[in-house]
Order: C-alpha cells, then structure tokens, then sequence
C-alpha cells in the first residue's frame, strides 16, 4: 500500500543511501501507447489509476486531478494534463510529493564508488532544505549519472530556498512525467494479473509493477 503523509514534517525517511529506491518502472524502450491503446488508463477504476498515479508523484492532489479528468485521446493529450496538474501544485501540494520521494536511483556500482561523497552531499542538501535532492536523469547515459547528481547537488546548495524550491518543482515535474509515460505504456501493453493487487512488497495495477 502506498502511505503519504499530508504535510512534508511527519514523513519519515530511512537511512540516506541504499536501500533507498522509487519504485522502479518499466524501462523506457518501448513505443508510447497510441491513442487508442489509452483505453486501459481510461477506463481503469479511479482509485485503481489514482494509486498508480501516485507512484508517479506523490502529491494526492496530482493524482487525483489526473484521473478526475479521464479520458484522455492520447499520450501527449496526458502529459500536457500531468505538466499543467504540476504546474498548479500549492506549496503544501509540493512538500507533500518532495517528502515521498526517494534518493535519485543510479546505476549498479556507483554508490561504492562514491559512496562518502553520495553520503555527505546528500546530507548536507536534506539539512539546508528539509526534502532529498531530486533531479530527472532520464535523457542521460548511465555513466553520466553519478557526475550530474554530484554536481548537481553542489551546485544547488548555493541556492536560497526560494530558488530551490523552484527548481525542485520542475525536476518534479519532469519526473512524473517520464514516470507517467512509462505507467501508460504499462496500462497499454499488459492487462495484468488482476487490478490493484499488492503482492509480497509491490503493487501490481493491470500490468503495472513497482516495487515499494
């Protein structure tokens, strides 16, 4: 099951590096669902999809504004939606979706690679603005992960709250968005074993899989 707390103060986090994850999606491969393969996402229960939603972005009013807003013609017709529901989202909204998200997942062999300089910059982030460092790497090759999260991070901590804030919400933002086209490709491709099944520590929403 998935548990989000209404203000980012009472959410508690684990310790600082793995086994920290998100829940892993569906590698981002395959073709986006044509318009007419939606028909799952559109159809689906609105608490079974707002679920679903939510381990795209954490922010309750996000996922559910979504799936109020069914159906959707095509892919590109959801996303213009998920970037304007992200767009819109409130202070609090932001906390609450910053305070559900995990460190940023690298490649295998990183974290022992890096392992102080990962601890100590992640540290000192989350101490300077209350939330862990989030940042989009979908549009970068694996090796180059490790370097942007770095001097990401170090670069960021110069900025005033405000600032960050900000920038925070747009790395959010382009998150969910990835995240999203991969769960509607998921909805397109596999039915799945049942909907809204929970399963020895993941959930499975017709086809979609992540582990919690």
């Amino acid at each position: 099951m998935i548990s989000i707390g209404r203000h980012a103060k009472h959410h508690c986090r684990g310790p600082t590096l793995p086994p920290h994850r998100l829940p892993r999606l569906p590698e981002q491969k395959s073709a986006a669902p044509s318009p007419a393969r939606l028909e799952g996402f559109n159809s689906a229960p609105a608490e079974t999809v707002e679920r679903a939603l939510l381990l795209c972005c954490r922010s309750l009013r996000w996922a559910h504004r979504l799936a109020e807003h069914r159906p959707y013609p095509n892919l590109d017709a959801l996303l213009a939606a998920a970037d304007e529901a992200a767009y819109d989202l409130t202070p609090a909204d932001l906390a609450e979706a910053l305070a559900g998200e995990s460190l940023t997942l690298l490649p295998d062999g990183a974290y022992s690679a890096a392992h102080t300089a990962l601890s100590a910059a992640h540290a000192a982030y989350e101490s300077r603005f209350g939330h862990v460092f989030v940042i989009c790497l979908d549009d970068l090759a694996p090796n180059e992960a490790l370097d942007q999260v770095l001097a990401g991070i170090r670069s960021r901590l110069a900025n005033d709250p405000e600032e960050e804030r900000v920038l925070a919400a747009e790395e959010l933002r382009r998150l969910a968005r990835g995240r999203l086209a991969r769960l509607a490709h998921t909805f397109a491709t596999d039915e799945g074993r049942s909907e809204g099944d929970s399963v020895g520590g993941t959930v499975e929403i017709r086809g979609f899989q992540a582990s919690l």
